[in-house]
């Protein structure tokens, strides 16, 4: 991993892991692949190792990323999905020629075209993108409650009522604040 940016935000969905790439967009954005040596890490981390990516397919990275985003949030809040998002995410998802394969343990991995094909892992993050958005996979799209975060996140949880796209930032960064604001109020002298 490349030392000095900031770590990546790891779910267990491709394409909402993939927006949050981009975090904090209401706040003080936080660009987590900023470079295409990051892509291609965020790329590893996530079973779709490429060898290289250049800057022209980490400006698509980019807009694929920006167009999930957009039409995710328009799903979460039962809007019309974007015309120009969609059609980034399906021009993504059909220029990608990546396969899924399985392995002897019984678990699907992706195999890629080539090792320099960022396309073709671009492609299964857009598939991943369509099938949350199409309402193909069970658990519901929602929107981080955090005032500076707005992610996307697609919510599994058994109530489908979860707040936070991630517990551990958005989430502490709630609770602290509404304790530390409890604390304050308490620390007020009674008149």
């Amino acid at each position: 991993m490349a030392a000095g940016f900031p770590e990546f935000r790891l779910g267990n969905v491709l394409a909402t892991s993939f927006t949050g790439t981009l975090s904090e967009r209401r706040g003080n954005a936080v660009e987590r692949i900023p470079t295409p040596e990051r892509l291609v890490d965020w790329l590893v981390v996530n079973g779709l190792a490429v060898a290289s990516c250049s800057i022209a397919q980490l400006e698509l990275a980019w807009e694929l990323r920006e167009s999930i985003h957009a039409a995710a949030t328009a799903a979460a809040i039962q809007g019309a999905l974007p015309a120009p998002a969609v059609q980034v995410i399906n021009d993504c998802s059909i220029r990608g020629r990546a396969a899924a394969v399985l392995t002897p343990e019984g678990n699907r991995r992706w195999r890629l075209g080539s090792a320099t094909c960022v396309e073709d892992a671009l492609g299964v993050i857009a598939a991943d993108a369509i099938s949350i958005i199409a309402g193909e996979r069970d658990g519901r799209l929602a929107l981080c409650a955090s005032p500076t975060c707005q992610a996307a996140f697609f919510d599994t949880s058994r109530s489908r009522t979860r707040k936070w796209c991630d517990m551990n930032t958005c989430g502490n960064r709630q609770k602290k604040a509404r304790f530390h604001a409890n604390q304050r109020k308490d620390a007020k002298p009674a008149q």
